[in-house]
Parts: structure tokens; C-alpha cells; sequence
């Protein structure tokens, strides 16, 4: 797999063959990346469940300031490290289950990448400690993919739908935070 976008346009990714890594098709990451193309510059970014860093990476190669990857198994975390030390990325990557991270004391992100394996079924769950854990920026970004035969996941009401995309079995969500529930929110 390559990277398609950016200073790193080209680059290879390598990654463990494991059964678990399902990595973003690439018509779906260039579509992403055209929607967050205004975004994505100078953005601190969160890959969960990161598997190749597919799209990490293309943000970090597309002007994220950082990116913080999230992966359960360690070849995998491994592979995305020295991958990270080949570019030279400005990220960093912690090995270990995603829902244990974030129970963690919260940083605020501007884009989050949340592409768990599709039989884990536990969007909804991690769409509400994104927002109540303190993970996401004011207006911050999150990118959601589910397999396409399911709806849309139920998201938290200070979220709106921004962009949805279909590619076979994939559907891609990108939802924002809006701000004028976060203000909502804050003064509660």
C-alpha cells in the first residue's frame, strides 16, 4: 500500500499480513483527504485502532502537525514505528486496546480517525467517550468507517453529519463537532 497524498505522495506502507488489518482503500482515503483538505494542515490527529497507519500517516503527509496512533498488536505497532522513523513523522504510538486509552487522562484532537474491525460493532460507545472523555477540539473532525450494509451509527447530538461516502463494503462517515452545542455543552 502506498500513500497517496502529500510530501510522502508514493511512499510505501508495510505492514504484517494479519487477518485483523483491513487498511482504508485508497479511493476512500483520497476522498477523506479532499474533504479534510482545509483541515488537515497544522491539525493534532488520533488514528485508533491505527493497523497499517494508513491514515495517520496521510495526515502527517498532508500537513498534520502530529498524530497519535492507537494499534492492540504489538507486530502491527512495530511495523507502524518504523514506518514513522522512516518518514520521519511526528507522531507516536501506543500499543494497546483503544477503549483502555481512552480512559487515559484526555488531550484535545482536531481530527480523529475511528476505524475499528468491523465485527467489533462498538462505534456508538466510542463516538460517546471521544466527546465526554475530553479527546475532541471545539470543532474537531472524526472520521468513521462501518461496513456500507449498516447504517450510520448513532452519534452524539453535539455532532452533525459533514460528508458520507460508499466504496464496496466500506461506508465512510465524517462527522464535526458543532460548536454551538459544544457551547451548550461547556456551560452545563
Amino acid at each position: 500500500m502506498r500513500i497517496i497524498g502529500g510530501t510522502w505522495r508514493g511512499r510505501r506502507i508495510r505492514f504484517p499480513a494479519l487477518a485483523a488489518l483491513r487498511p482504508t482503500p485508497d479511493r476512500v482515503r483520497e476522498t477523506l483527504f479532499n474533504w479534510l483538505q482545509g483541515v488537515i494542515g497544522d491539525a493534532r490527529g488520533l488514528d485508533l485502532f491505527a493497523g497499517s497507519g494508513a491514515l495517520g500517516l496521510e495526515a502527517l503527509s498532508r500537513g498534520a502537525r502530529e498524530v497519535q496512533f492507537v494499534e492492540r498488536e504489538p507486530v502491527a505497532a512495530a511495523a507502524l514505528r518504523a514506518t514513522l522513523a522512516t518518514l520521519g513523522g511526528r507522531g507516536e504510538v501506543w500499543v494497546g486496546d483503544a477503549f483502555r486509552f481512552l480512559a487515559r487522562p484526555a488531550t484535545a484532537f482536531d481530527v480523529v480517525f475511528l476505524d475499528p474491525p468491523f465485527a467489533a460493532g462498538r462505534l456508538d460507545e466510542l463516538c460517546t467517550l471521544l466527546e465526554r472523555g475530553g479527546w475532541l477540539a471545539a470543532r474537531a473532525y472524526v472520521y468513521l468507517e462501518a461496513p456500507a450494509r449498516d447504517g450510520p451509527p448513532p452519534l452524539p447530538s453535539t455532532w452533525e453529519v459533514a460528508r458520507e461516502t460508499r466504496a464496496g463494503e466500506v461506508r465512510g462517515l465524517l462527522a464535526r463537532r458543532t460548536a454551538a452545542d459544544r457551547e451548550r455543552t461547556d456551560e452545563a
